[in-house]
Parts: structure tokens; sequence; C-alpha cells
């Protein structure tokens, strides 16, 4: 098959042959039809994650966002035929454990991470194998396409998550986004499905016109001398809660400065060089005001459904984000214009 691998940290991927995979007797394997191209690609492109044991090694596929036909099932699975059409999520729990029997198989402990552990390669391939697939797997519904599962991928369901489980979300409340790529215009679309008012900070004019699309009721350009200040003045003191999708120390301190009081901060994403994975905060502002700092990673795929059932009623229509189809050749250009946030939504791997 042909696959995108990560040779060097920082260098092109290179499109190259790879061994077609076996299912595991747990397993099935699957013809990669779309996957998204997302920032966390571009984190462990660059070689980032190291300061928290994370790291990909090189010589490993990339892609984390996949949906397809499944064409090879082992032995032991019972949920899968060849011929179903599936979502993978890109955390995957072992199904056994006491966090994946309660829901949480996002933080699994011996959970995987399709296109970043060792041992399970992405989706920037022709094919892809699942482990653990009656558990981990996502039979897609009637209307749903794999353009739009893939777009629904790691960053829609990572903002849903985030909204509707870790937060304590209420309608009418505001919610501020600072980064709007493709997780963040997800919070957007998510927080306004769900009743919520977004609010969305970003340097790029497309971006913000995008999410004024989606539903941001207000828009802020980060280059103001005071993005906590335009939020509270927007939202008459605040918001409820704050999403930092972009993960630098300046929107980390921005989500916090820009909650009103008992409000929660939503850390999504992941740091860069910069901060490698530390941020200093404003921990006394934190408990004068009882804020809450939350971190959220992925969705639990027994949570899909209500995903399902919010896209089948027209709440959110994650294909929307989708600003661009590439073939898998076109990956590596793809990932090197993320080094100055030169992408605007969603892209997709659709000709392989």
């Amino acid at each position: 098959m042909r696959a995108a691998v990560l040779e060097s940290h920082g260098d092109p991927l290179v499109v190259e042959s790879r061994p077609d995979p076996d299912p595991a007797a747990d397993g099935i394997v699957v013809e990669t039809e779309a996957c998204g191209i997302c920032r966390s690609d571009w984190h462990a492109w660059q070689g980032h994650g190291g300061w928290i044991d994370d790291q990909v090694p090189t010589g490993h596929v990339l892609g984390h966002e996949p949906a397809g036909e499944v064409v090879a099932v082992g032995d032991d699975v019972e949920t899968f035929t060849e011929g179903d059409v599936v979502a993978v999520p890109f955390s995957l729990g072992c199904g056994r454990c006491t966090f994946c029997r309660n829901g949480r198989a996002n933080v699994c402990p011996n959970g995987r991470a399709i296109g970043f552990s060792p041992d399970t390669p992405g989706a920037f391939a022709e094919y892809v194998h699942v482990p653990a697939a009656d558990f981990n797997a996502v039979a897609l519904p009637d209307g749903v396409s794999a353009t739009d599962m893939a777009a629904l991928g790691c960053r829609f369901m990572t903002a849903y998550h985030a909204l509707a489980h870790r937060a304590d979300l209420a309608a009418g409340d505001w919610v501020a986004v600072h980064g709007c790529g493709g997780v963040g215009l997800s919070a957007v679309q998510v927080a306004s499905a769900l009743g919520a008012r977004p609010l969305a900070v970003d340097l790029n004019e497309e971006a913000l016109a995008m999410a004024a699309d989606f539903g941001a009721s207000v828009t802020v350009d980060a280059t103001v001398d005071d993005v906590p200040g335009e939020i509270r003045d927007a939202t008459d003191g605040g918001a409820d809660v704050s999403v930092d999708a972009l993960g630098v120390a300046e929107t980390c301190r921005n989500s916090i400065h820009c909650l009103d009081r008992t409000g929660q901060h939503l850390q999504v994403g992941y740091t860069t060089e910069a901060e490698a994975g530390e941020v200093s905060l404003p921990i006394d502002h934190v408990t004068m005001h009882e804020l809450d700092v939350l971190g959220s990673r992925g969705m639990p795929p027994s949570r899909y459904d209500e995903l399902f059932g919010l896209i089948e009623s027209g709440a959110v229509d994650p294909g929307a984000l989708v600003t661009r189809h590439v073939s898998l050749d076109e990956v590596p250009e793809r990932l090197a214009a993320m080094d100055d946030y030169g992408t605007v939504g969603v892209e997709v791997v659709t000709e392989f």
C-alpha cells in the first residue's frame, strides 16, 4: 500500500510503499476513503511531545482521522463484516479496564493512539488496522459520508466531548474559543448547537468569518491589546466557559483571564516546543474567582451516537468545515502550511 511516512522530524513526509496490514484476531482492516489532516499531525511531524513521553517515532505512518470500508476481519470480531463503513476514533481503548468499562476509553491506561503510538500505524495510507475493533470502531449511520466523518474525526468530536461532557455548559452561556483552526471552529459550531453563545478569537479574518457563519455571536481579532478585556466587555462580565483550542501560553492565559467568576477553562490544544508542556497560570486569580481548569482529550467511542443524533437533526454539520480535498502526495506540503497557520478549516485526504 502507499503511505505517508515520518522519516525524520521536521523533514517532509515521504510517500512510499508499505506492506498491507493483516487483521489481528480482534481487529479489522479499513480501506481509507478519507482522513483529515490535523494540527496534531503537525505536532507529531515536528517531533513534539517528548516532554510527556509522547514523541512519535520516526518510520511511523501518521494520520488519525480516518473513515472507510472494512476489507478484512479478524476471527474474533463479532460486530463488523467486510463492506461495513466505519469511523475510527484516534484514541483506542483496550475495552477491558475500569476506564473503558465506565465510558472513559479516551484516557485508557492501556490505550493506543492511531497514527501516534509506535505499534499503531496511522491512516495517511491506503489501509489502516484497527485493534479491539468491536470496542473501538464506530459504524457510520446512513447519510454520513466518509469525508464528513473525517471532518468529525479528532477535532469535532474533541470539541463536542469538551463542551458536552467536561464542561458544565448551560443554554445561553457565553463560550469563548481561542484559536479558530479545525478544533476551534468545531467548538464554535458545537457550542451553538448546544444552545450556548460562542465568541471566537483568531488572527485570521477568514477563520473569523467562518466562525461567524457557524454561529459565533461575537468575533475578536487576536491582535488587539487586551483580548480578555474585549471578551469581558462583549459578554458583560466574562465568558462562562472558555476553550484554548491552540495550546500556546498566551491563549491559555487569555482563556483564563476572560472568564467570569466561577467560569471554566477547557484546555484542548497541545503545546509546542516554546512551552514544552508547561504554562504558568494566574493561580491566585483562579482561586479568588473559583475558576475550574479542565483538560479534555478526544472522545470515548461510546458517545458517538450523541454526535450522530445532532448530525441527523441538522444541528451540526462537520462537513461544512471541509475547505479542501487533497491527495496523499500533497500531505507533506499541507502539513508544512501549518507552520504559519496557513490552513483554514479542515483539509481532508480523499485520494490515496
